[in-house]
């Protein structure tokens, strides 16, 4: 497996642990994780604290030319907040861990130029399957509904 998108499922079983959403995201650059985050809204009380905004957050400033050389890794598809980030920073290619339990503005973001490979990884969609499930209610909050 991809270590990077193994990182990022390390990241969201952290995440899990600590009673939140099992998301991981990890942001790459010439081949080194320059950020790592999960899911924190349920943790911080935040409204933000998707797993790529906290991955982003967590890798602190980056140059315009460090970001158009970036790979971010998650392990589901981005939102619409999410994805506009990558859109906003110039981020090239994102990597996704699965995008069956959700599924994100792909075709709009891959229609901007950025190249979004879905890898069907079937360890991320258990970890978001079993928590919808046990947590729908939280899960609707999550992505607004």
């Amino acid at each position: 497996m991809d270590p990077y998108l193994e990182a990022a499922i390390d990241e969201a079983r952290k995440g899990l642990a600590e009673g939140g959403i099992p998301i991981g995201s990890v942001l790459v650059i010439d081949d080194k994780i320059v950020g790592r985050g999960h899911n924190r809204r349920v943790q911080q009380g935040s409204a933000v604290l998707h797993a790529e905004m906290d991955c982003l957050e967590n890798a602190g400033r980056i140059k315009a030319s460090d970001y158009r050389r970036a790979i971010l890794y998650s392990t589901l598809s981005p939102c619409d907040m999410c994805s506009g980030a990558v859109l906003l920073y110039g981020i090239p290619k994102v990597i996704v861990g699965e995008n069956q339990t959700f599924r994100g503005p792909e075709d709009y973001v891959r229609s901007r130029g950025v190249e979004v490979v879905v890898e069907r990884n079937e360890e991320c969609r258990r970890l978001m399957e079993g928590f919808i499930e046990n947590h729908p209610e939280l899960w609707n909050e999550d992505i607004g509904e």
